[in-house]
């Protein structure tokens, strides 16, 4: 009976835990919480087969794929052991809707983390798709402080499109010498530019050619396992997802896979009309997601390409290996890998810019019309005898106090009260010629919008002081997603250009190229409660002045967390 007894309570017992264990799955499962634990530190890497010090996290770049579905909460704790260097991380494409104090932006919506420090993102990815992390303090990004985001729909929910796996790379640029090095020959009279990448990188991986440098021993080395070239297995017949991203300091890319076109279905995580390429055109912060089918002869495998365009490349061109299960992952290609398109065919790349219009039946309309034009003038200019980039003649400095905390606490002496220029002197400003008077202003003043508005953005691009050439320019905007609504080639004609803007169809963006003496124009609503950066996502040219700052709603932002503050006069705030 005792015995009996005792089965009785041992199995209740067992029921009571297999029910608290099912109701903890279940608040699990609804709370949807992702917890990540970082440590960022330099480690010496050879990603293409020379050694130098790379921003590593848990040891890798790039770092660790994040992968969540549409509703969940995201939380990284981050611990800078970088040892003598701040650091913050941006999550690019995040709208940070509610919590604008985690868009992770230096300066703008948090102070830096200092060296030893822990701190705590946490976040909710509202949409799915692809995005991406990187640093963004200084020019850490171009050190290997990055990684990708990818969020998928909610469990019983399915994309427009089939596919049988999903994959992800990351394009890249990849330079030898420090960040300190390149910032300060930007800073520097005379000016020293960064130059063009020593290798592009595809998934971290590329090939530096040893025997072009003298280095010292051991500094370089062909057979260094880190850079053999990145494999992508595909098992023959099936189709891939690839999402695509791009997170290179200067360079504008084409991709292209041997033998396979790619179908183009989504665009910074907003679903596009199905289109086919042989290669996609991509630019700096951007991300894409492309169908491939892995229909070609399955006894070989295939080279996957990378190479620059949009300026005349001293860059050996990135190499991959698209991998046809069961061939042996390593077994080169017998043909030699695509070259890509020329870099100087800047018809093709409008073009496919052009292309990307939003998918039936996904199709989000833009208000009609706007409440206020904003008409952005992108040129090279010299502040002080330093060589900057500026946008309407003003070239963009952030200030000590983040501008958020200084917006929601009235702090507002500690930057430049002034507004700057909504434009410039459209009727006679050649776009070809280089200016009498290149000299330009320093400013951290920033744009108030007033809140819930529609804002009209036109990126109007120009010569440079060189006066033979007008660069690509890929601008992100924070906190936001827009809609394009438009590209052109020379000077934007504000009575007739807007006539031809698709409010039909245009894709939603928070990336978007301004092709060399051409314009760009999207249309967005002023409608997330913060305080938000855009920039041109250029390493060198952010540094060097090519910013702004959009505020709106800061009424509407809720208490904000100690953990942003510190710096500036933001020492104290928000403490109890």
């Amino acid at each position: 009976m005792v015995e009996i007894l005792l089965y009785r309570r041992i199995m209740l017992k067992l029921l009571a835990l297999c029910l608290f264990t099912s109701l903890m799955y279940v608040q699990t499962a609804e709370a949807r919480i992702r917890h990540y634990k970082w440590e960022v530190k330099y480690e010496y890497k050879s990603p293409d087969c020379y050694e130098k010090l790379a921003i590593t996290i848990n040891g890798r770049s790039p770092g660790p794929t994040i992968l969540a579905q549409q509703g969940d909460t995201i939380i990284v704790e981050v611990k800078n052991s970088l040892m003598l260097e701040n650091l913050a991380i941006h999550w690019h494409g995040i709208r940070q809707i509610g919590t604008p104090g985690m868009d992770g932006t230096e300066g703008v919506s948090q102070c830096p983390i200092l060296p030893g420090d822990t701190f705590k993102y946490e976040f909710k990815v509202d949409r799915p798709g692809t995005y991406l992390y990187h640093a963004h303090y200084g020019m850490q990004r171009e050190a290997g402080l990055y990684g990708s985001i990818r969020v998928s729909l909610p469990d019983g929910e399915t994309e427009p499109f089939a596919y049988d796996y999903d994959r992800s790379i990351i394009l890249n640029d990849w330079y030898h010498k420090s960040t300190y090095e390149q910032a300060t020959g930007l800073s520097s009279i005379p000016f020293v530019f960064v130059g063009e990448p020593q290798s592009l990188l595809i998934q971290g991986r590329g090939k530096f050619n040893c025997s072009s440098t003298p280095s010292a021993p051991g500094v370089c080395n062909a057979s260094n396992p880190e850079c053999s070239p990145y494999v992508m297995t595909v098992i023959p017949g099936k189709t891939y997802r690839l999402r695509v991203s791009s997170l290179t300091a200067l360079s504008a890319l084409s991709f292209q896979i041997e033998g396979h076109n790619m179908t183009v279905v989504e665009a910074d995580g907003h679903y596009v009309e199905p289109f086919v390429v042989d290669n996609l055109f991509i630019y700096s912060g951007e991300t894409y997601s492309v169908l491939i089918k892995a229909d070609q002869d399955p006894s070989r495998n295939y080279w996957m390409t990378t190479n620059v365009v949009s300026r005349e490349p001293s860059t050996t061109n990135g190499l991959a290996i698209l991998n046809y299960y069961p061939n042996h992952p390593r077994r080169s290609p017998p043909t030699a890998p695509p070259a890509g398109p020329m870099w100087n065919d800047a018809a093709s790349r409008l073009a496919q810019s052009q292309a990307i219009k939003a998918r039936q039946g996904f199709i989000s309309t833009p208000p009609a019309t706007s409440n206020k034009t904003i008409v952005f003038l992108n040129t090279q200019n010299l502040v002080n005898g330093y060589t900057r980039w500026a946008v309407n003649n003003v070239s963009f400095t952030l200030p000590n106090t983040p501008y958020l905390v200084a917006e929601k606490y009235n702090l507002r002496h500690v930057y430049n009260q002034s507004p700057p220029p909504t434009g410039y002197d459209f009727e006679n400003y050649n776009i070809y010629s280089v200016p009498a008077n290149t000299n330009a202003s320093l400013s951290d003043g920033i744009y108030r919008l007033e809140f819930n508005t529609t804002v009209d953005i036109i990126l109007q691009n120009a010569v440079t002081m060189g006066g033979t050439t007008s660069e690509t320019h890929p601008w992100h905007l924070h906190g936001h997603d827009f809609w394009v609504l438009g590209y052109g080639t020379g000077k934007f004609d504000i009575n007739e250009d807007p006539k031809k803007y698709n409010l039909v169809n245009p894709i939603m963006k928070n990336t978007v190229p301004v092709h060399p003496y051409g314009w760009t124009a999207f249309r967005f609503k002023a409608d997330n409660p913060g305080v938000w950066l855009f920039h041109c996502h250029i390493e060198a040219h952010f540094h060097m002045g090519m910013g702004l700052v959009f505020q709106e709603g800061i009424e509407k932002v809720g208490n904000l967390p100690s953990s942003i503050m510190g710096c500036g006069e933001s020492k104290g705030l928000g403490n109890p």
